[in-house]
C-alpha cells in the first residue's frame, strides 16, 4: 500500500519521513474459524512493524500453553521467524509457513514450510488471512490501489482500520447471527453504532 505519493528517493532513509510517508506495509491477524480480527499494524516491511502487530495481538488472546499449543501461519516473511520467539515460547507454539512461487505474476507452486514445533504441513494455509485482506480492500477506499482515496497519512489510516477492528469484530453478524467477538467469549451482544458512541471503552 502507498500511504503517500512522496518519493522516497528524496527523504533520508529511516528518517522519521521514511518511517511515515511512502511505500506501506500492512501485517494483518486474524483468527480461524471466528474471523477474530486480532490485530494489525501499519508500517516499512521491517520486524519492528511485525512486532508491533504482535504487541496488540498478544492483549487479545491467551498465552498458549505446551499442552494448548497455538497454531500460527503465515506467508514467507521471515520477520515471523524472528519476532515469535520475542513473544511466545517455541514449545508452546506451532508456525508454519506458505511460500508461494511465482513466475510472471502468477503463482505456480505452493511450499508448505514447518518453522517451529510441529504444525500438520496439510494445516498450513494463509487462504483466510488473504480472504480477510481482500475484504479489506473492499470496505476501506484508503487502501484501494490507484484510486483517489488512497491514504495519504498513516495516523489516519491506523485510525480507520482500529475502527473498522472494532466493526468488524463487534458489530459485523457472520453466521448464525455471531459476530467473531461473540464466538471469541469477548462479547454478548451485537454492538451498534449507537452502543459505541454512547459507551466508555476499556477496549484496545
Amino acid at each position: 500500500m502507498d500511504v503517500h505519493k512522496k518519493n522516497e528517493k528524496k527523504v533520508e532513509f529511516a528518517s522519521q519521513e521514511w518511517l511515515e510517508y511512502g511505500e506501506q506495509w500492512g501485517y494483518t491477524c486474524v483468527k480461524r474459524e471466528s474471523y477474530f480480527f486480532a490485530s494489525f499494524a501499519v508500517g516499512k516491511w521491517t520486524q519492528d512493524t511485525c512486532r508491533r502487530m504482535f504487541e496488540e495481538f498478544v492483549l487479545r488472546v491467551e498465552p498458549p500453553t505446551f499442552t494448548d499449543r497455538l497454531e500460527i501461519f503465515s506467508d514467507g516473511n521471515d520477520d515471523y521467524t524472528f519476532v515469535l520467539p520475542e513473544f511466545f515460547r517455541k514449545d508452546c507454539i506451532d508456525y508454519g509457513q506458505l511460500v508461494k512461487i511465482r513466475e510472471k505474476g502468477r503463482v505456480v507452486d505452493k511450499i508448505h514450510r514447518v518453522v517451529f514445533g510441529s504444525p500438520a504441513v496439510e494445516d498450513i494455509e494463509t487462504t483466510d488471512v488473504e480472504n480477510f485482506n481482500g475484504i479489506l480492500r473492499g470496505r476501506l477506499s484508503r487502501l484501494v490501489r490507484k484510486t483517489k482515496g488512497i491514504g495519504k497519512k498513516k495516523s489516519r489510516l491506523e485510525n480507520a482500520l482500529h475502527l473498522f477492528q472494532f466493526y468488524w469484530n463487534f458489530m459485523h453478524p457472520l453466521k448464525k447471527n455471531l459476530t467473531p467477538a461473540i464466538m471469541e467469549g469477548q462479547a454478548t451482544k451485537i454492538w451498534t453504532w449507537g452502543n459505541l458512541i454512547h459507551t466508555k471503552l476499556s477496549y484496545t
